[in-house]
Parts: C-alpha cells; structure tokens; sequence
C-alpha cells in the first residue's frame, strides 16, 4: 500500500499546462525531510502503482517527483 495523497485537479491542470506551453518551472519538494529546489522543464505526467509522477528535464537528464511531495510551484 503507497501513502501517496491525491493532489487537487487544478494543480494536476497547472502541471498539463506547463508541459503543453513548454513553460519551466521553479519547484520545491521534499523527500525524506530533505528539500529540493530546483527549475525544471515538465516533460510529461505518469501514474505508477497508484502513484503520480511529474517526470522533468534538466541539464540533460530526465527524473520523476511524485506529486504530493511538490510544496511549491512558480511558473517561469
């Protein structure tokens, strides 16, 4: 069993936005009590085993946040 929480649709539609418009964005999340801060292009949105994923490009490499650990998000 995953204890991912369900984001609001309106931020799942900010993130479909910013992919479709190719818009970067600044996000902080946290994993493990550690907080990340970076800005990423949106490539796509995943589910995985009940999970979702924002999958994001930067500097050339490709990796996935899962949804509920976004805190913040700014569009750039």
């Amino acid at each position: 069993m995953t204890d991912y929480i369900p984001i609001p649709c309106s931020q799942y539609d900010r993130y479909e936005v910013a992919i479709m418009h190719r818009r970067r964005l600044r996000l902080t999340w946290h994993v493990d009590n550690v907080v990340y801060r970076r800005i990423v292009e949106p490539i796509d949105l995943q589910t995985r085993d009940g999970e979702e994923f924002l999958i994001c490009g930067k500097g050339g490499e490709t990796f996935s946040i899962r949804l509920d650990q976004i805190r913040k998000v700014d569009t750039l």
